[in-house]
């Protein structure tokens, strides 16, 4: 199965969030999901874009530098999805259940591509079984 991560969960999964919130963390369905060798992982481009954008407007859950997130993701196996003007218009036939611009075009995506996003979001179970919250 393919299982492309949302922003935060990747966050977790690179070390990144670990000062900022040492109290947090993947849960337990989520580590056995990122573990799983059956999986094939990915990113999105609009992950990195996040973090880009999040960064520089000096949140402190994004103080990551996207090249080195995006370098250490291909390290590990993580395989890149860009950001296709099929994902960017399938956006606009999405129900209005999540405001974020970013988990809108990671929902979009994953319904193009026939993949699971995982993501720890609640709000963005309410898009079905494309979705897979832990």
């Amino acid at each position: 199965m393919k299982v492309l991560l949302d922003t935060h969960l990747l966050l977790w999964a690179a070390g990144a969030l670990d000062e900022v919130d040492p109290g947090g963390g993947l849960s337990g369905a989520a580590v056995a999901l990122i573990d799983d060798p059956a999986h094939a992982l990915m990113f999105s481009a609009a992950s990195i874009w996040e973090v880009a954008i999040k960064t520089d407007l000096g949140r402190p859950d994004f103080r990551v530098d996207p090249h080195l997130l995006r370098r250490g993701l291909l390290d590990n196996g993580y395989e890149e999805l860009a950001i296709t003007a099929a994902h960017a218009a399938a956006v606009s036939g999405l129900p209005k259940l999540h405001k974020d611009p970013f988990d809108r075009l990671l929902v979009a995506q994953a319904t193009v591509e026939g993949v699971v996003l995982l993501t720890s979001d609640a709000t963005l179970g309410a898009y079905g079984e494309i979705v897979r919250t832990v």
